[in-house]
């Protein structure tokens, strides 16, 4: 499997991926819908992408699969959460998205005991629960409301389905529709609260072809899951990018057997595209790479001392691998340059600034 890349590569039937130039033709054939509800029904409808046994990770490889030290390292963040939240009776660990539980699993075996025993931990998923999951998870479809602790949405943003929208010939944004076969064309113009979004968010100029992800319902999606954290604190964490650098052509894009294809919807491929990670933060956030946020949760990419190797060659070998993976973790140009979006709620940011 190959790590979703930072920046798209694949292209799209019309030519397009991040950087593209093809144009949808300006006409719409019976069948086609907008991105939006094409991708719901593909990733979540009946026999949806992300309902099927073998789950996303059969299809490509997050932080989460990469190393233990990322569910570590969240570990941590959630024992910084307890402290600020002054070490309650029920501390909650939310995962969002969680896929077949790998993350909230490895988060509980790597807290302490002490704080353990006080979490009650939830995935919360749209697929059935796996078998053999451990007791302790929860397995929702719905996050958990009025609860105290840390709620972690590790890129599950970036599959809250989107608008896609284009500029046509005559200079106005118009949603792109899909058949189910991948073939675009040209709809409506946007307009309503879309084309607010796009005016603050991510304006076009009038030249044919450019394109843009209309990021409401991500928008809301994020207040709704952060309105049901009483205290604590929540994070987003995935692909991004910031206003005055928006990629001209949009990044919508498929991945299909760990490799990035043309995004179809007929429910064979995972279908994303980065996150506005600034239009989704609420008052109070905080935007960081994960470089930035995993140094200061400790995950750091330095070899371990020559000298070990011969005083205790196992340590040395085994510090060497986490070394590694600490690297991949934060590496530029790579999961390094990931978004992180810290939302507290009632509580200290946990995170030092430096």
């Amino acid at each position: 499997m190959m790590d979703r890349p930072g920046a798209q590569e694949g292209a799209s039937e019309c030519g397009r991926g991040s950087g593209g130039a093809g144009r949808a033709v300006p006409r719409a054939p019976e069948r086609a819908r907008p991105w939006r509800a094409a991708t719901e029904e593909a990733l979540y409808g009946r026999e949806g992408f992300y309902l099927r046994p073998d789950g996303p990770s059969a299809h490509f490889r997050t932080s989460v699969h990469a190393s233990p030290l990322f569910a570590a390292a969240v570990a941590r963040l959630l024992c910084r959460v307890d402290e600020g939240a002054g070490r309650p009776r029920e501390l909650a660990f939310v995962d969002m998205g969680a896929g077949h539980g790998e993350l909230v699993g490895a988060v509980l075996d790597a807290l302490p005991a002490d704080v353990a025993g006080r979490t009650r931990a939830y995935a919360v998923e749209r697929a059935d629960r796996p078998p053999g999951l451990d007791h302790r998870i929860e397995w929702v479809i719905e996050p958990p409301q009025g609860v105290t602790g840390l709620l972690f949405a590790n890129e599950w943003l970036d599959n809250v389905p989107v608008e896609v929208v284009e500029v046509d010939a005559a200079g106005v944004a118009r949603l792109v529709l899909v058949r189910q076969d991948g073939g675009e064309v040209l709809g409506e113009p946007v307009g309503g609260a879309e084309a607010e979004w796009l005016r603050r968010w991510w304006p076009l100029a009038r030249e044919e072809g450019l394109r843009a992800e209309v990021g409401l319902p991500r928008d809301r999606a994020w207040a709704a899951a952060v309105a049901g954290v009483e205290r604590g604190l929540a994070v987003a964490v995935d692909y991004a990018h910031l206003a005055g650098s928006r990629p001209p052509f949009g990044t919508l894009t498929g991945f299909r057997q760990g490799r990035e294809t043309t995004p179809v919807p007929d429910g064979s491929c995972d279908i994303t595209a980065h996150v506005a990670l600034d239009a989704c933060a609420l008052p109070g956030a905080r935007l960081l790479t994960q470089r930035e946020a995993l140094r200061a949760l400790g995950v750091t990419g330095g070899r371990p001392p020559l000298s070990l190797a011969s005083t205790d060659p196992t340590a040395y070998v085994r510090a060497l691998a986490g070394a590694g993976e600490a690297a991949e973790l934060t590496a530029p140009g790579g999961l390094g340059d990931f978004g992180w979006l810290l939302q507290p709620v009632g509580i200290p940011d946990p995170l030092p600034r430096d």
